[in-house]
């Protein structure tokens, strides 16, 4: 029993990013937020990623929307995305494990994680992944628990 629950808790970012689509939302910086909300309503995502010379350049979420363009009163149609995105991206590694993410982001107050293999940008994990992920372990652990139960 005890090695099942060590392995559920192991479980990788690889290995979360398998069982998910693998497709990337993003938005170039020179791009108008209005572009970007859009985009984010259209996908039912909370955030983008913003990619600038095929490198990641930084994430632009509704968070960023709300503070720094409606609470300033400025007009999403005028501003570039590279004025109001996170320039400081935090990122996670394909190895690290599903605990990692939800305390880095539980840390950092951050709802997207973006996966880079090295210099390669190969998915990004959301809050919703990993309670997903967690909800699932947890269920697969009771079973187990009730099946040693009534043995």
């Amino acid at each position: 029993m005890r090695d099942r629950r060590e392995e559920i808790a192991m479980k990788t970012v690889r290995q979360l990013l398998q069982g998910k689509s693998r497709e990337i939302y993003s938005i170039a910086p020179e791009a108008r937020v209005f572009d970007a909300l859009r985009l984010m309503a259209e996908k039912s995502v909370g955030a983008l990623l913003v990619i600038g010379n095929g490198r990641l350049a930084g994430i632009i979420s509704e968070r960023d929307y709300a503070r720094k363009v409606i609470l300033l009163g400025k007009s999403s149609h005028d501003i570039p995305v590279r004025e109001i995105m996170t320039e400081k991206v935090v990122t996670v590694q394909p190895g690290q494990t599903v605990e990692e993410c939800m305390a880095l982001m539980t840390n950092r107050r951050i709802r997207h994680l973006p996966v880079m293999d090295g210099e390669r940008l190969i998915g990004v994990l959301s809050i919703g992944d990993l309670v997903k992920e967690v909800i699932a372990e947890q269920e697969q652990t009771i079973k187990q628990l009730e099946s040693y139960i009534h043995r």
